[in-house]
């Protein structure tokens, strides 16, 4: 993907790239007027006129969340045909900068997590929209490490870029619900990610490991090997 340091969109100037994912890279950008900060996410991808259209109204549902722990969506535009979101910053980056692979997280601390990210999921659910991504790199800490789940925009990604393989399957396979591995997500689905992480928080390790289709059909066919397997020293509660 082309990158747009120093280039603007809309009011913002592109300062610097902040992460790269499979579909979009998100930059740090600064309003040229007011010169506060947010957090630009340019889609790799170029719109139809009927794509545009549809990428508005899907921008519109996101922006009305309004929720202490989801990143609120500020702004939304298309230039060139190539659509992008003004997002509100999170200066702290992410929960998997923070927790690095196989490291296990306090249990006090999950629990913090959890109760912030369902609470995002159980309102967005009430507003009739699926996150449908839920993992640690959607998770950025705000201003005082509050957790703010981002990314509600898998939705407004056009199929051609989306659908026709595998999304990451080092990352978001990881964390899918075998009802969305077939195409047919529910809000149920975004529980099971969430439960995926704590399970991944706990013993520092993913319940299911190896290709895209290896841990497809894992999630289908398999129980992952018990919690007190890997963490023995936690509470029977816990594991229950």
């Amino acid at each position: 993907m082309t990158d747009r340091t120093e280039q603007q969109l809309g009011h913002y100037r592109l300062l610097r790239l902040l992460g790269r994912g499979g579909f979009a890279d998100v930059y740090l950008g600064e309003h040229i007027h007011l010169n506060t900060l947010a957090a630009i996410k340019v889609l790799d991808t170029r719109l139809s006129s009927e794509e545009i259209e549809q990428f508005r109204n899907e921008a519109r549902t996101i922006a009305r969340l309004e929720h202490p722990n989801i990143v609120r969506v500020l702004d939304f535009g298309v230039e060139d045909a190539i659509p992008y979101l003004v997002m509100s910053y999170a200066p702290n980056g992410s929960l998997r900068q923070l927790h690095a692979k196989e490291e296990r997280v306090r249990l006090a601390t999950v629990c913090s997590y959890v109760k912030q990210v369902a609470a995002a999921l159980d309102y967005a659910h009430s507003e009739k929209l699926m996150h449908r991504d839920v993992k640690p790199e959607n998770m950025l800490l705000g201003r005082n490490h509050e957790v703010l789940l981002s990314d509600f925009g898998l939705a407004m990604v056009p199929t051609s870029s989306s659908e026709d393989g595998p999304r990451d399957s080092s990352g978001t396979i990881a964390y899918m619900a075998p009802e969305q591995a077939r195409g047919r997500p529910r809000p149920a689905s975004d529980q099971y990610a969430l439960g995926v992480c704590v399970y991944e928080w706990i013993c520092g390790t993913r319940p299911f490991t190896g290709s895209y289709e290896e841990v497809a059909v894992q999630h289908i066919l398999h129980e992952p090997a018990p919690l007190c397997q890997l963490a023995p020293d936690i509470p029977p509660g816990i594991e229950k």
